[in-house]
């Protein structure tokens, strides 16, 4: 299988996110996003290749497994001479590929795991992304045709608020940390057994319905800076 790719927002997510690179490159130039990233552990040359890269990898999926075809029975209503009746009618889900995508998945993992020994934090790291994963587990829900959604700002705002609590001198780290793993975990890898059926051609972990909430969380971990 070759290399997937489709960018993952939609319109309005997609002019929201211009207008905040806008913000961010703006307090690039003034030194401020700096200041946080550097606070948050990630060095002060990395930080734009950081960003820039998350939002191109966006585009990136790689295939890892393939879910075949399947057939399926459903119920269809008929009306005939004023009299409805229940008819089976075979139809056939078409095969998904699961992917992971490298902008929401691939990237925020490993610079989480950076951060984590960076920092050292494992105790509160593990009950903060456990916190995040159960909350985010519970809102996540499927969506026909395109996978796992999860609403963008609950990983974020969750994230911040225990990060905040377990570790307020190092909240940021731990905000991406917790919001990036825990939304990965939660969402993604937890539901992998409600893909089938969903009909949806690709299933992309870190990609359609959660990069949202995983992009939105590292802003908003920058800003806690």
């Amino acid at each position: 299988m070759g290399s997937l790719h489709f960018f993952p927002l939609t319109l309005p997510f997609i002019l929201a996110f211009v207008f905040l690179i806008g913000i961010v490159v703006a307090l690039i130039e003034i030194g401020i996003i700096q200041y946080a990233y550097v606070k948050m552990g990630v060095s002060r040359r990395h930080v734009f290749a950081v960003l820039i890269l998350t939002l191109l990898g966006s585009y990136i999926n790689i295939p890892v497994a393939e879910l075949p075809a399947e057939r399926m029975i459903a119920d269809r209503e008929i009306t005939f001479f004023g009299m409805q009746y229940v008819v089976p009618l075979v139809e056939e889900v078409p095969r998904t590929v699961i992917a992971v995508n490298v902008g929401g998945a691939i990237i925020p993992a490993l610079l989480s795991f950076y951060l984590i020994v960076k920092k050292g934090m494992y105790g509160r790291t593990l009950l903060a992304v456990a916190v995040v994963t159960a909350v985010v587990h519970w809102m996540a829900y499927p969506v026909e045709g395109v996978g796992i959604a999860v609403p963008i700002f609950i990983p974020p705002l969750i994230a911040a608020g225990i990060a905040l609590l377990l570790a307020r001198h190092s909240a940021p780290s731990l905000a991406y940390i917790s919001g990036s793993l825990g939304t990965l975990i939660g969402a993604d890898l937890l539901n992998l057994d409600k893909i089938q059926g969903l009909g949806a051609p690709i299933a992309s972990i870190g990609g359609a319905g959660t990069f949202d909430g995983i992009f939105m969380n590292g802003l908003l971990a920058v800003l806690l800076a």
